[in-house]
């Protein structure tokens, strides 16, 4: 399905060359080979969007218009997913250019999961050395959990009147969150863009 060119080894998980003799799972495939299997497949548009931005973060969606065939009963399918990059999740030269890290992250994500491909896009790494699953929201001020806060606070709004709207809005489990790191990224995005439109 995808050409040798496009596959490389994941460093960070073995020291083999030969991607003939690894396993998806130690294989990375390229931006290239996402982009070959997209035309493959077969799709009309591609739309991004901003979900929220700063100097150190940056969250962008890739919605991707799927030409109908066989699988889809001749249907035409919109799939869309989500991808972010931080000054803490991207290599070396890459921390200064988020947006487009972002953007290609998104792509490769919403690619590779229309059509199931397992092996992770060099793209989705970041830089192993620097991610610490420990490091708390305050630790990351770059955390999307961070950015809502710091909304929140601009706004005036404090987490108990936010649970109180989600509760009202019918959001799933909103009357078991105990915190801002309860509710998942994508709502997190959301609610950031609902708040910023709101009037001082």
């Amino acid at each position: 399905m995808v050409k040798t060119e496009h596959l490389v080894p994941n460093r960070q998980k073995t020291q083999e060359t030969d991607v003939s003799k690894l396993q998806d799972k130690d294989l990375l495939i390229l931006l290239g080979g996402i982009k070959e299997l997209a035309q493959i497949r077969g799709y009309t548009s591609v739309e991004y969007k901003v979900v929220a931005a700063s100097e150190s973060y940056f969250a962008t969606s890739c919605k991707i218009t799927w030409l109908p065939n066989y699988e889809t009963g001749g249907k035409e399918i919109v799939f869309e997913s989500l991808a972010d990059a931080t000054v803490n999740n991207t290599k070396s030269f890459a921390r200064f250019f988020l947006a487009a890290i972002a953007e290609n992250r998104a792509f490769v994500r919403c690619v590779r999961n229309f059509l199931k491909i397992n092996i992770v896009s060099q793209e989705e790494l970041g830089d192993a050395k620097l991610l610490d699953d420990s490091s708390s929201v305050n630790e990351n001020p770059t955390s999307p959990q961070s950015l809502l806060e710091k909304v929140m606070k601009e706004k005036g709004v404090n987490f108990d009147a936010l649970k109180k709207r989600l509760i009202k809005e019918k959001f799933e489990n909103a009357e078991n969150l105990n915190s801002i790191t309860d509710i998942s990224k994508v709502k997190i995005f959301e609610l950031i863009d609902r708040l910023k439109k709101v009037k001082d």
